[in-house]
């Protein structure tokens, strides 16, 4: 699968902090085989996200984009928002697994505004901010993610 890994943080996008997530999620991708296209970093900003959630998707040059960051009840989490104004369909049930098993280890994941939405043939999942809520959620569903990008070029559910 070809992966964009999109770091959503006011801090890491000016330099402020490091960015510990996008690297966690990029290792984690390798160690898939998956194949990581470009890394980038966006400031929480909805607008900004917006827009360059549509670059990536509409690029067709990637299956599926990962944000990291922005999910959370804050005032400035907005991945959910900028996520959800671009899709073409919600797809509820990646989001409400990844809250599921991470239930099982931190109660606070039922705070995560995480989607899952499809745009064009693009699949795009929000992961939490933290390397550890990144790396969990996305160990969730990452079985489930190659079959829905296959469903999304077209492949039938077999």
């Amino acid at each position: 699968m070809r992966v964009a890994v999109l770091t959503i943080s006011d801090s890491v996008s000016r330099g402020e902090r490091e960015d510990l997530s996008g690297p966690a999620v990029v290792a984690f991708c390798r160690g898939l085989q998956w194949e990581i296209v470009t890394t980038l970093r966006v400031s929480d900003d909805l607008e900004g996200i917006r827009k360059q959630l549509c670059e990536l998707a509409d690029s067709r040059r990637l299956d599926l984009v990962l944000t990291t960051g922005g999910t959370g009840i804050g005032p400035r989490d907005n991945a959910p928002e900028a996520t959800q104004a671009i899709a073409d369909r919600v797809i509820p049930g990646i989001a409400e697994e990844m809250r599921r098993k991470g239930l099982e280890k931190t109660p606070t994941a039922v705070l995560s505004r995480a989607i899952a939405v499809s745009r064009g043939k693009t699949l795009i999942v929000n992961l939490p901010g933290s390397p550890k809520g990144a790396t969990e959620s996305l160990e969730a569903v990452a079985h489930l993610l190659p079959h829905a990008v296959h469903v999304l070029h077209g492949a039938r559910h077999d």
